[in-house]
């Protein structure tokens, strides 16, 4: 990736800068992105940064082109280490300032009460035994430390009650996980609620507007926490609900229209999946056929997929796009290949070189030049590398246009880059895209070539193809397709003896693979009715030549990933 396309990648789009945001600084917590998650489910729009951010970076209008951002609340994520350790991380010295001379309302999760408790004079120390799991939280009634009318934060003047817990029970159940917890309170702040191992998990200085909580409301085994949130965030930060598929869409359209001008090309690689058809329809109703799209069949995609794409982004959502059957060339470099990382990259390489060749056609044959290449990044993808952790370690290589050589120089717009998948399918629905297309499970780049193990051969390659297509039929009909974040089927290295008729088979295994998901980073295997995988095993036993056993994958993630390769 050229530096130009580096540099265009890190920049949220103009319309984020105007829009009134929550920012949630992330101390590497594996709970952060659900922080967001929860806000968004709020309808209030929110960005995660790393906590090392600077005050330039966090507010913005550093520079002609920079316009401020409107920063109307702070969320401290947790985090894994210690506070009072020396290479532990901070906020920045000028954030804090920021934060404390505009009065920014402040919520400290976990690690970031201890950050405020670090900051504002309290103590933090191990636990006499560390806190994961359940735990109940009691509420204090204490008196308060007010502001100079007398009243507390929501006005109401009742000392007794902190707007962060308000409509809440007196005790409530909570997810804790940490080692450290707050020994004494910093000043100015006062105790609202502990437990039987922490006297303090939440705390609240009413006059700086700044409170923290031990607990993790963000996750679902924290039943009132989303309440809690909403306290935060709607009545104390005062964020309007209002984060809108249908208003986003018209942003993004009158932004890129700008950015692109009423001559410039666009163009971008689609695959027929939700991410993709969705920043495709995006990219055409803002500028017609000036944005070409490509699909790429290597091969490996599931029956009758390169029709069904065509017809669905083409004939039925006006997409200017073009389909290259590169089937034999992906199928030939793959032939011996067992090694699944090699897999990815034969065919990561050759789809470059594909796309290549296409753009340079499709500018000969129009007389056109493509300055800006769509990329359906999502927020997912963006939280990997704004966190204070960074990217994490490489599991497995992720097939992605974002690697193209430097030579295009081509300047990135990323349509999705602010949304989560369930916010991919809710503009969607508010494009008017059909739910087939909208609900469609994710699919890997390379495609069934990963989901072959061992070599891919064309034979191989279509016998997965009859098997995953009946498996999907079986899913839609029982009504259990739209319940499951992901369903597939492997097809194994092994094979084993059967009986069909009279006679023996020596033929192969597959296996189904079925999960339920929200965010793709956690997964459970999915519970399907043993009737259901009856008729499965039976159809695809019986009408797919060449599998004689089918079984079913039950295991989760961690430790096991969706995808086998």
């Amino acid at each position: 990736m050229t530096t130009e396309q580096q540099h265009q990648q890190q920049q949220h789009p103009s319309h984020a800068h105007a829009r009134a945001q929550i920012a949630i600084l992330d101390f590497g917590s594996q709970y952060s992105h659900l922080i967001a998650r929860r806000l968004r489910e709020l309808h209030i729009f929110c960005e995660l940064y790393s906590c090392l951010v600077t005050k330039e970076e966090l507010f913005g209008g550093t520079t002609e082109d920079d316009h401020p951002k409107q920063i109307i609340g702070i969320i401290l994520s947790g985090g894994p280490n210690s506070v009072y350790d020396p290479k532990a991380p901070h906020v920045a010295e000028g954030v804090w300032k920021e934060i404390e001379e505009r009065k920014i309302p402040l919520l400290g999760i976990c690690y970031g009460m201890q950050e405020l408790a670090h900051v504002f004079g309290g103590k933090v120390a191990p636990c006499e035994k560390r806190e994961y799991g359940k735990a109940t939280v009691v509420v204090t009634t204490a008196p308060s430390t007010t502001p100079d009318d007398g009243t507390t934060a929501d006005g109401s003047g009742d000392d007794d009650v902190s707007p962060l817990l308000a409509g809440l029970p007196n005790e409530f159940d909570v997810w804790m996980s940490h080692g450290d917890k707050l020994h004494e309170v910093p000043t100015g702040f006062r105790a609202v609620a502990g437990t039987s191992n922490a006297s303090y998990v939440a705390i609240e200085n009413l006059s700086t507007q700044m409170w923290g909580i031990q607990f993790h409301p963000e996750v679902t085994h924290s039943p009132f926490g989303k309440d809690l949130l909403r306290n935060f965030a709607v009545n104390i930060v005062g964020a309007k609900q209002d984060w809108i598929m249908s208003d986003y869409a018209q942003e993004f359209m009158q932004d890129v229209r700008m950015k692109v001008g009423e001559h410039g090309h666009v163009i971008g690689a689609v695959s027929g999946g939700v991410d993709s058809t969705v920043a495709a329809v995006l990219m055409t109703r803002a500028i017609g056929h000036r944005f070409h799209a490509i699909l790429v069949d290597n091969g490996c995609l599931r029956k009758d997929e390169a029709t069904q794409v065509l017809k669905r982004m083409r004939d039925d959502c006006g997409v200017n796009l073009r389909c290259v059957y590169a089937q034999d060339r992906f199928l030939s470099q793959l032939k011996g290949v067992t090694d699944p990382e090699v897999k990815r990259k034969i065919i990561g390489g050759t789809f470059i070189d594909i796309f290549q060749e296409e753009a340079k056609m499709i500018e000969e044959e129009n007389g056109i030049h493509c300055d800006f290449l769509l990329q359906g990044t999502l927020y997912p993808d963006v939280i990997e590398s704004v966190s204070y952790k960074g990217p994490s370690a490489t599991i497995k290589t992720h097939h992605n246009v974002g690697g193209l050589p430097a030579s295009m120089k081509l300047k990135l717009i990323e349509p999705l880059r602010e949304l989560f998948k369930d916010e991919v399918r809710e503009l969607g629905i508010a494009l008017g895209i059909d739910e087939v297309s909208v609900w469609r499970h994710p699919f890997p780049g390379p495609g069934l070539a990963i989901r072959i193990l061992g070599e891919v051969t064309p034979e191989r390659v279509a016998i997965l193809q009859e098997a995953d297509a009946i498996v999907i039929e079986e899913l839609v009909n029982s009504g259990h397709y739209r319940k499951i974040g992901q369903a597939f089927v492997v097809l194994l290295p092994v094979k084993s003896v059967g009986v069909m008729g009279d006679g023996r088979t020596y033929e192969n295994v597959a296996c189904v693979r079925c999960v339920e998901t929200t965010d793709y980073m956690t997964a459970d295997f999915y519970h399907l009715p043993h009737d259901i995988l009856g008729r499965m095993s039976s159809r695809v036993i019986n009408e797919v030549v060449g599998i004689n056993r089918l079984c079913y994958d039950i295991s989760s993630k961690p430790p096991a990933t969706i995808e086998w390769e």
